[in-house]
């Protein structure tokens, strides 16, 4: 798998790149890292992919760890395209039915609600050719504080493109 973050284009929303770096679920520098090609939107992020051998648990069964990482991943993402980067605080995962390695899957995060500092988010997971759910997430999310999130654009390289305005330029959404 490549990986990469892909922004959507939604007018009057900052469209961004993020450099090169190693997070196990998206990063590019990751050698061991799942390589997700994640597309985000205010409020929403989403990813694609087909699960490698080397991702299972059980023989021929996506690992339960794995899925989990995908979701608070997408997760994550979403408050990204509004310009809110956050830790994970609360993942709570129920699963619905295996994931078979070698199948297509779509895997979707939202945000739910935001409460200041607090966001509530929400993800699935879905096989792509049937519509089945794999597994649904809720998340807890908490956004990083205005110096925080200036040191992570930074350390991220979160640069806008240059059709783009300045995200940093923007009123602070919290």
């Amino acid at each position: 798998m490549t990986s990469e973050v892909r922004v959507i284009d939604v007018p009057g929303v900052p469209r961004f790149e993020v450099a090169p770096h190693h997070c196990f679920a998206c990063g590019t520098l990751n050698a061991s890292g799942m390589g997700l090609v994640l597309h985000v939107e205010p409020r929403r992020a989403w990813t694609d992919l087909t699960l490698e051998p080397r991702f299972q648990g059980w023989d021929g069964i996506a690992h339960g760890g794995i899925l989990c990482t995908i979701l608070d991943e997408v997760m994550a993402w979403s408050l990204v395209g509004e310009d809110n980067w956050g830790l994970t605080a609360r993942l709570n995962v129920a699963f619905k039915r295996p994931a078979e390695v070698g199948t297509v899957l779509h895997a979707e995060g939202t945000v739910a609600r935001t409460r200041r500092r607090l966001i509530e988010t929400a993800g699935t997971i879905v096989e792509t050719a049937t519509g089945t759910v794999i597994a649904t997430a809720t998340g807890l999310y908490i956004a990083a504080d205005e110096a925080r999130k200036q040191e992570l654009r930074t350390r991220y390289g979160y640069l806008p493109l240059p059709d783009a305005p300045d995200p940093v330029a923007r009123s602070d959404r919290q």
